[in-house]
């Protein structure tokens, strides 16, 4: 009697139906048993999964481990971290931008990490101090001199998914490639590793960058990022993690923190201990989830 052989694997690589595994066997492509697709279950690249050998040294994807969490765009699972690229010039910095998506992270439950680039440009210490103070890691860095680099392989612990992110333009790539030249990404028309071309579909793919994972994204837009997650207007306050001290100390426990009388957070706002432009983000924020159908929850 044949006894079935199953090993564990992370996705790396989605791509055409076909499923790259990393696994301490090395890596090990599959495809997915039908009983995903009649179940409307999609794998998704971070995903933990167990996967049955065939004869042929390949494989089929049986079982997902519980997922942690997931972004729908970009679509990886299981994510850590999110480094958020900033550039200080060409494109310059938009705060509402990156407090929409440090509002996603802290959500989902991935620890934010900014990091800010083109310091041999521009430096831009109001930037820094701005979230730092709000409680951020923060790494000032150029890709062109090496300054800060190295400081940022610190995060790439055992098993570490990470998940780069920003606009267009912003030095992701660069990044990557002074973080790890043998990743190879292409900051011209088209890359080496990955075969993208400049404007062409793009898909999610993890690399190995010393014990961690990496996934570089594609570039995302003020449209796009409605699509990352929706957020209820009641759970945004917990998504600005410097209004947490001040939460209890509003008058009123359904305070939106928007103009009630004896709210705490308004207070630390006009004190300056909440900065004025994270407020103003958290407001827009709020405007938009006012408008949110329950059918747009997830």
């Amino acid at each position: 009697m044949l006894t079935t052989k199953i090993v564990q694997g992370r996705i790396v690589k989605a791509l055409g139906g076909f499923y790259y595994l990393d696994t301490p066997e090395g890596l090990l492509e599959c495809r997915a048993r039908g009983v995903f697709r009649k179940e409307n279950i999609t794998p998704y690249v971070g995903d933990v999964v167990d996967a049955e050998l065939t004869q042929d040294g390949k494989g089929y994807v049986v079982g997902i481990r519980e997922r942690k969490n997931f972004l729908v765009r970009p679509p990886v699972a299981n994510v850590d971290l999110l480094v958020l690229v900033i550039s200080t010039v060409n494109p310059v910095p938009n705060h509402f931008v990156i407090d929409k998506m440090l509002a996603v992270a802290e959500y989902k439950g991935i620890e934010p990490v900014i990091a800010v680039t083109k310091s041999d440009l521009h430096r831009d210490a109001a930037l820094l101090e701005l979230y730092r103070r709000a409680g951020f890691r923060c790494y000032e860095l150029s890709s062109q001199t090496g300054e800060g680099v190295q400081r940022l392989n610190e995060i790439f612990i055992q098993d570490r998914l990470v998940v780069f992110s920003g606009n267009t333009g912003a030095g992701k790539s660069s990044l990557l490639n002074a973080l790890d030249p043998r990743l190879g990404l292409a900051t011209g028309d088209v890359s080496r590793k990955l075969g993208r071309g400049r404007h062409t579909t793009r898909h999610v793919e993890l690399f190995r960058v010393g014990e961690g994972f990496v996934a570089d994204t594609p570039g995302f837009s003020s449209v796009e990022l409605e699509k990352f997650a929706v957020i209820r207007k009641e759970e945004l306050q917990h998504c600005f993690r410097e209004f947490s001290p001040y939460l209890e100390g509003c008058r009123f426990s359904d305070c939106s923190h928007i103009a009630e009388k004896g709210c705490a957070v308004l207070a630390a706002v006009e004190q300056g201990e909440i900065a004025a432009s994270r407020h103003e983000s958290y407001q827009a924020l709020y405007e938009d989830a006012k408008k949110i159908n329950d059918w747009e929850l997830e």
